[in-house]
């Protein structure tokens, strides 16, 4: 193998014929070779005359991709999810129209057993929190009340402000 050219600059000659060299190269069409693939197949050898026709080994040549049979498996399993979803929808809906009076209270009933104990839960707690107190006051009692408005009005809005003490 060669190196000089990469030490050394080329001459005009040499340089031209580089360039002549990769511009042919580059308009060269080169087809890739074409995989002939048969599309029929014709028994040429003899039936019996009465029988079964015996077996003829066919290869299978077909190339199926892998991201192929990814998408074929993975559309398989959404196509049975989603039949197991619908069967489960036709299930309740078909349930929901048959809808009678004592179907509505068994399907409540756990409901209204469960909100039932937790208010009961709710008022123990309440109770249990709440402090017992009695104040009695026995001096004299004075309230003075206070009230101061402020009230301003800019153009279509107003504000008034009501402290009261």
């Amino acid at each position: 193998m060669e190196f000089d050219h990469i030490t050394r600059p080329l001459t005009d000659a040499e340089a031209r014929a580089e360039a002549e060299r990769i511009i042919t190269r580059s308009f060269q069409t080169e087809t890739p070779p074409v995989r002939q693939f048969p599309t029929s197949f014709r028994d040429e050898s003899e039936v019996p005359a009465y029988g079964d026709t015996p077996p003829v080994h066919q290869d299978d040549k077909r190339i199926v991709p892998a991201w192929a049979a990814g998408i074929a498996v993975a559309s398989i399993g959404v196509g049975a999810g989603i039949t197991g979803v619908g069967c489960g929808a036709w299930l309740v809906l078909q349930g929901l129209a048959s809808v009678t009076l004592y179907g509505v209270l068994m399907v409540t009933l756990p409901f209204a057993g469960v909100a039932m104990v937790a208010t009961a839960i709710g008022g123990a707690i309440n109770k249990a929190r709440s402090a017992v107190t009695n104040n009695v006051y026995e001096a004299p009692v004075v309230q003075n009340t206070q009230i101061n408005n402020t009230s301003n009005q800019r153009g279509m809005f107003s504000r008034t402000r009501n402290d009261v003490r």
